[in-house]
């Protein structure tokens, strides 16, 4: 299992006033699996990607990462799987703007180790699956929006992490870049990748195995997407329930 959220909550004290984000959250990604989570602003959404990511702790539950408890990890242990076993992928592209697009991949590579020769090769090769292996060279500055948001993906995939955490990952792309970075997503994960994303978008859910609806901190509903329309369909019933079920 790559992934396991048990009885999650999180709770956040602001201006004195206790929000409770997330309220008792059980959900499970297998291996190989390509999930999205959708739900109004205020959901919980983000908060769930940053504790399923290690960036922030639950106020009770358990999480397990690639089949490892993160109950009891000190800071540096959190650090190191973080840097090792997981990707992330958010909707501000966060490239080094000095850095080429080749240079700004090789960045977790100081991490991960090898020689200079295999780290580069794995970029490039990342960079050539997702359709941008002739703009190495070039700086973020002169890259599209899609093509800045690809090399953040091949980055995120650089040490081959046991998931790809990505929120709202096509907020800032006009529809064809967005559909560019999709296909991309799609064949990471068709060759295996667990990818998790947060999304807005019916035509971004669409494209995921499965969609897990959240709803004023709980899972409210869950399906396997026929298209975008059966999303709309499900976000349109979650509109008109009163009650969600944990």
């Amino acid at each position: 299992m790559a992934l396991r959220a048990v009885a999650v909550t999180r709770r956040f004290e602001r201006d004195g006033v206790v929000v409770d984000a997330l309220r008792g959250i059980n959900l499970t990604v297998p291996n190989g699996e390509l999930l999205a989570v959708m739900g109004p602003s205020g959901c919980g959404k983000s908060t769930l990607l940053h504790l399923l990511g290690a960036l922030d702790t639950p106020t009770s539950g358990s999480i397990e990462v690639d089949g490892r408890s993160l109950a009891g990890l000190s800071e540096r242990d959190r650090t190191n799987l973080r840097r090792h076993r997981l990707g992330f992928v958010f909707q501000a592209f966060n490239l080094v703007p000095v850095l080429s697009a080749r240079e700004n991949v090789l960045l977790p590579g100081v991490i991960v180790g090898g020689s200079r020769a295999e780290r580069e090769r794995r970029a490039d090769e990342l960079l050539d699956s997702l359709g941008i292996g002739d703009l190495g060279d070039r700086l973020p500055g002169r890259l599209s929006g899609g093509q800045q948001q690809r090399v953040a993906v091949a980055r995120g995939l650089f040490h081959n992490p046991a998931v790809l955490l990505a929120d709202e990952p096509t907020g800032n792309l006009d529809r064809r870049s967005g559909l560019e970075l999709l296909d991309a997503l799609q064949a990471s994960n068709d060759a295996g990748q667990t990818i998790v994303v947060v999304t807005h978008d019916p035509t971004v859910a669409a494209r995921a195995s499965r969609v897990v609806f959240l709803r004023d901190g709980l899972v409210a509903d869950e399906l396997a997407p026929t298209g975008a329309s059966s999303v709309l369909d499900a976000l349109d019933r979650l509109e008109t329930e009163v009650d969600p079920v944990a």
